[in-house]
């Protein structure tokens, strides 16, 4: 069951992931000088971005060790890329990372065990429940707007962010740096199953703030989460 659960997720996820490489494709003309990817896992968002678009330079962010292995050995040899195993956020300090059963579900934020999605979800990856759910670690938190000025990046193409119930503080850590990207792509949970406090309205006002517009939405089948493109409109495409 387990086995044919994640077969048709990770079909729809690619039927998913196609069009959204569409989108990008309309917007971006096949071409990205900068792209910053934070929650870059085991690197499937770049290896995809590899595949459509000639690019210049990546950042990758993945704050979890194991992961990062993976990472590291699947993209070190790829030219201009430059993987970074950090968490990012609002601010600048040293954070609890719950490693989670199922990684891609691996965040800063700490699972809502008595969540009906939560205990519907670990049913399937933890029947027998004989499997340690979480096991947390410390990690050290960066912003973007310290990276973005340390680097002396002068713009960046597109900031992609998938961090489980974390964006809005990632978002924030951007500071006055958030006017040098061009759009940004999110995935935003609605489930309950990772506790964050905020939600959509927190995002799309804060991003509204600095005079960006939603673009693009799409859900993710057999799941609470759509992915989201904004828009910066001061930024001459």
């Amino acid at each position: 069951m387990k086995i044919l659960v994640k077969f048709i997720l990770d079909l729809f996820d690619t039927i998913t992931e196609i069009k959204t490489t569409k989108f990008l494709k309309k917007i971006l003309s096949n071409d990205i000088n900068v792209l910053i990817d934070v929650g870059s896992h085991k690197g499937e968002y770049i290896s995809n971005i590899i595949k459509n678009f000639k690019y210049n330079k990546i950042y990758s962010f993945e704050p979890n060790p194991k992961i990062f292995d993976e990472l590291n050995k699947k993209l070190s040899n790829k030219k201009n890329i430059k993987l970074n195993l950090l968490g990012v956020g609002d601010c600048e300090k040293i954070e609890t990372l719950h490693q989670n059963l199922e990684s891609s579900s691996t965040s800063i934020n700490e699972l809502n065990t008595s969540s009906k999605y939560f205990k519907k979800k670990y049913f399937f990856l933890n029947p027998f429940n004989n499997k340690l759910v979480t096991r947390p670690i410390e990690i050290k938190v960066i912003t973007l707007s310290s990276f973005i000025k340390n680097n002396e990046i002068p713009n960046i193409d597109l900031l992609k962010i998938d961090t489980e119930g974390y964006e809005l503080k990632v978002i924030k850590g951007l500071g006055e740096e958030i006017k040098k990207i061009k759009f940004i792509h999110f995935e935003h949970h609605f489930d309950d199953m990772i506790i964050k406090n905020y939600n959509l309205s927190n995002i799309h006002n804060y991003l509204g703030k600095y005079k960006f517009q939603k673009i693009f939405k799409i859900k993710m089948k057999f799941r609470k989460s759509f992915e989201y493109i904004y828009k910066n409109n001061n930024q001459v495409l």
